[in-house]
């Protein structure tokens, strides 16, 4: 199995266009160890060739150019993309979709309570209809029991696991989440036996994510804030991370915390807010990281999970 990270920060990207935090100031005046990143997205293969796209970022241009595999060349119009599966309805895990019209129509497999999001509130199931028979929704069972695999990847089983976050701002259930509103996905090769837990959207760890994590040799988890209050606390904000859907890292509960209990063979954070001060490789708390064993996702990060030694 083939995995690779295409944006690895949360909304808005870093430097995020409009912010002059700590980290974003210093990173454009070059005083600050970090690199750019992209909006969070991830690309899953069976072979290499063909490629499962987890979430379309509004950066998907800039992220299919930057790694060549999204490009094959085996005909006059390709892509490497042979579906798309959506974990929630956020605009910064949706929006990409506007740019992919091109290659309508498209298979994209998300939850019912995501293409309800996605049909009304943020129609764009109903505004890319109108582009070569728009996008065929294939739905996620959001049923632990119910394992299902992709036709373009049918040695990948998949579950989708519900989680416990906040859904989007045009959703009816905001505030009031409901199973399917976000999924984390076990995703194990069935030739191989290797297995990778993806939770970009991880807020509340309840027993049931913690026993399937434990059954995971790459967790690829919530990375989006250091501390709970990181945005009121540098006052470019005024919700917290539990309010937005993520588990901070630092504390009492915090990823730190849960991670150090699981046996992966890797650990790596994703979804990285452009205020975390994990982003500055330099600082105490990406040493801290280091000491727990805990990766900082990149653009551009590449695995192959084979199940050799």
């Amino acid at each position: 199995m083939h995995l690779h990270i295409l944006g690895s920060a949360a909304g808005g990207g870093f430097p995020q266009w409009n912010c002059n935090c700590r980290n974003c100031a210093g990173f454009r005046a070059g005083t600050l160890n970090a690199h750019a990143r992209t909006q969070s997205s991830i690309a899953i293969s069976e072979d290499g060739e063909r490629w499962i796209l987890f979430n379309a970022s509004p950066d998907i241009r800039a992220q299919l150019a930057a790694f060549p595999a999204m490009q094959p060349a085996r005909a006059l119009r390709d892509t490497g993309i042979a579906a798309v599966v959506l974990m929630d309805s956020q605009v910064d895990h949706t929006t990409g979709l506007l740019s992919l019209r091109e290659g309508l129509p498209m298979d994209v497999w998300c939850t019912r309570q995501v293409h309800d999001d996605l049909s009304s509130g943020f129609p764009l199931f109903t505004m890319l209809s109108h582009w070569n028979g728009g996008l065929n929704w294939r739905e996620i069972p959001a049923d632990e029991q119910q394992p299902f695999s992709l036709p373009c990847a049918p040695s990948l089983e998949l579950t989708a696991i519900p989680l416990l976050s906040n859904a989007p701002p045009y959703s009816p259930r905001r505030d009031n989440p409901h199973p399917g509103d976000n999924i984390g996905l076990f995703i194990r090769d069935t030739r191989t036996g290797q297995t990778v837990l993806y939770a970009p959207g991880l807020g509340q760890p309840d027993a049931r994510i913690r026993g399937w994590m434990q059954r995971a040799d790459l967790l690829l988890v919530d990375g989006t804030v250091w501390h709970d209050d990181e945005m009121i606390r540098q006052e470019v904000g005024t919700k917290t991370g539990q309010a937005m859907g993520h588990l901070a890292q630092s504390g009492a509960g915090g990823m730190i915390e849960l991670l150090d209990s699981m046996p992966a063979q890797r650990k790596v954070l994703i979804h990285i807010n452009n205020t975390n001060p994990i982003l500055d490789e330099d600082s105490p708390e990406r040493a801290e990281l280091t000491a727990h064993g805990i990766e900082v996702a990149r653009d551009g990060m590449h695995f192959e999970l084979t199940g050799q030694p």
